[in-house]
């Protein structure tokens, strides 16, 4: 049966259909209150040469649906499918940036962080949060009063040392055996989940009745620990409030749209004030439009299902430019969702359009800062790479480091410094391996990093904000190993993987990052993986000519390599070496090695073997 034949048996019901290609890959998504009569609409519009449609019609070979009970359904079940099969004639939503949210993990002691992906995995998840650094300073405020950590460490196993975080009293210390008991951490865990419900009233009463009686059994220190956290509760109230649903609780949303290429903003509006802005991109826009143009309320329609059908936060009003189909479906959806009324307006005149109007400059700008490679202000490029590190505060510093070697030969690594904006020469430092025989990077990254910060540690230098290496999971462990037998593993660490460009954070290993190939954070990330590549190269092949150069010095009598090694950074090279009379020798070596030298150089057979 060929695909109009197959259409004239598609029921009249509202659902979801499935355009397939030659291969059987699902190429479009659509959904229906009318499947029969939305599906036979494609032929009248391909009849009438229109661009997207076309291109579909002349690719699909096939078609599926699903029968559902009604349209809000249908939307739904669109929007799962979209995001299922990334059907290429589908507007697909790309995010630089999504919401972080704290993570209550489901562990024998549970630990806390900031997390963007929301998982099945019977974690607790709390948000989102905006804006970003909000969660951070939440997180802050729990690690410090109710030292609930959110380290990496294997909490399964108990450990001989606790790290730093125990210390400096951030963390109960649960990897060590004794320091702490189940109950306790328990009843911590607890109360950040109080805390973090939104049930501040009823933790602050628990912390003062605990308080109090810790003051009577003359506990004063733990007294005073109650206390403070009762003052964290006030605080996070506090911060809390300003990032609540006051007044106006409002997403707006713009975009703008050139050479087939499109940037949207969103602002989310908290009483009257913007507490933080998105960004989108997409690019080759050109086979899914028509022959009018770009279908901004299909595109709005698509866009604004991908945004919040699946968020755990549905704002009360969305603001859109343009008018789409099925709108008030998706308001119903939404406000089922939601548990309360929720509005997509088109406002046309007054503040609110003005807001509209903001959004669309913002939105032009992100165009023009994505799209004509301008290249971002410092403290955009900090913001981003925060927002991408999830650190909790912006980077200062970054350190990068690569291996480097020729099938196991000459072994050296480099790292290089990312500081406030630019690459810092000065600071760059080089290493020859010295424990690994053969090929073993894994072995080669643990041992620069522990070297590298075993110094940082003993001259009482400062962390940097990110360790970066250059690699995939293998390196990014090898780092990690590190890190923790020197008592740093709290220390923020990713890896840039080669080829793909993927990101992997440490502790977040399953939760990868694929920026977009045209992101400021992914195009300075690969500028700092690319130096210390340079660099490491640039040191190894050093090295192999100073081993090459040195193959003839160390045939002299009395020469080693220590020696061989003086001679050519004094001269520069082996013919200086050898043109040197024996007063420019004896600057550098004992009267009998430049006796040596200048015998052996000097030797008839020598000279002929040479010329030889």
């Amino acid at each position: 049966m060929d695909l109009y034949q197959k259409i004239k048996t598609v029921p009249t019901d509202p659902g979801v259909y499935l355009y397939k290609n030659a291969e059987g890959e699902v190429i479009y998504v659509g959904k229906a209150k009318n499947l029969r009569s939305r599906v036979r609409s494609y032929f009248v519009e391909g009849a009438s040469e229109n661009a997207k449609t076309g291109s579909l019609l002349r690719e699909a070979v096939d078609i599926e649906y699903i029968v559902v009970g009604n349209e809000r359904e249908a939307l739904a079940l669109e929007n799962n499918l979209i995001k299922q099969k990334q059907p290429r004639y589908n507007v697909l939503l790309r995010d630089d940036k999504t919401y972080p949210y704290v993570k209550v993990t489901a562990e024998p002691y549970p630990r806390v962080y900031v997390t963007r992906k929301v998982r099945k995995d019977r974690a607790a998840y709390f948000g989102p949060y905006f804006p970003a650094s909000l969660a951070y300073r939440i997180v802050e405020l729990i690690h410090r009063s109710f030292l609930i950590p959110s380290c990496k460490i294997d909490l399964t196993r108990t450990h001989p040392r606790p790290c730093l975080q125990y210390y400096i009293k951030r963390c109960l210390g649960p990897c060590v055996k004794d320091l702490t008991t189940p109950e306790i951490y328990s009843q911590a865990v607890k109360d950040v989940r109080l805390l973090l419900e939104g049930k501040p009233t009823e933790l602050s009463g628990s912390l003062r009745e605990r308080m109090e009686r810790a003051a009577e059994e003359m506990q004063f220190e733990m007294a005073a620990k109650y206390r403070d956290q009762i003052v964290t509760v006030e605080q996070l109230r506090e911060k809390q409030r300003m990032a609540s649903a006051e007044g106006d609780d409002v997403d707006v949303i713009n975009y703008h749209y050139e050479n087939h290429l499109l940037a949207v903003n969103l602002f989310h509006m908290r009483g009257g004030k913007v507490l933080d802005r998105r960004e989108y991109f997409w690019e080759d826009l050109g086979e899914l439009e028509s022959e009018a143009g770009f279908e901004v309320g299909e595109f709005f329609s698509t866009l604004l299902k991908q945004l919040y059908l699946d968020a755990l936060y549905v704002p009360q009003t969305v603001y859109i430019p343009v008018e789409f189909e099925d709108r008030a479906a998706l308001e119903e959806l939404l406000s089922e969702k939601r548990g309360g009324r929720v509005y997509i307006n088109l406002p046309l005149r007054g503040d609110k359009r003005s807001l509209i109007d903001l959004v669309g400059n913002n939105a032009k700008q992100s165009y023009d800062q994505r799209f004509r490679v301008m290249k971002p202000r410092t403290d955009v490029l900090k913001s981003v790479l925060q927002d991408v590190f999830q650190l909790t505060e912006e980077p200062a510093r970054i350190e990068c480091f690569d291996i480097s070697h020729i099938q196991g030969a000459e072994t050296v690594a480099s790292m290089v410094v990312w500081e406030d904006g630019k690459m810092k020469n000065s600071d760059y430092r080089k290493f020859i391996i010295r424990t690994v025989e053969g090929i073993d990077d894994f072995k080669s990254m643990h041992e620069v990093i522990t070297r590298r910060y075993k110094r940082v540690q003993e001259e009482n230098q400062q962390m940097p904000s990110l360790v970066l290496v250059d690699g995939g999971l293998g390196q990014l462990h090898a780092a990690a190993r590190a890190l923790e037998e020197l008592g740093l593993a709290t220390q923020p660490l990713a890896s840039i993987a080669k080829r793909e460009e993927i990101l992997y954070l440490f502790g977040q290993e399953d939760e990868p990052i694929v920026l977009d190939r045209h992101s400021p954070a992914l195009l300075l990330i690969q500028q700092i993986r690319d130096e210390a590549h340079r660099f490491a190269i640039t040191f190894h092949r050093k090295r192999r000519q100073i081993r090459d150069r040195a193959t003839e010095l160390r045939d002299v009598p009395g020469i080693g390599e220590t020696t061989t090694r003086r001679l050519l950074q004094h001269f520069g090279s082996l013919h200086a070496v050898k043109q040197a009379n024996y007063a420019a020798l004896t600057s550098v070596v004992t009267s009998k090695q430049a006796e040596a030298l200048l015998e052996f150089f000097r030797e008839p057979s020598h000279s002929s073997q040479q010329k030889a």
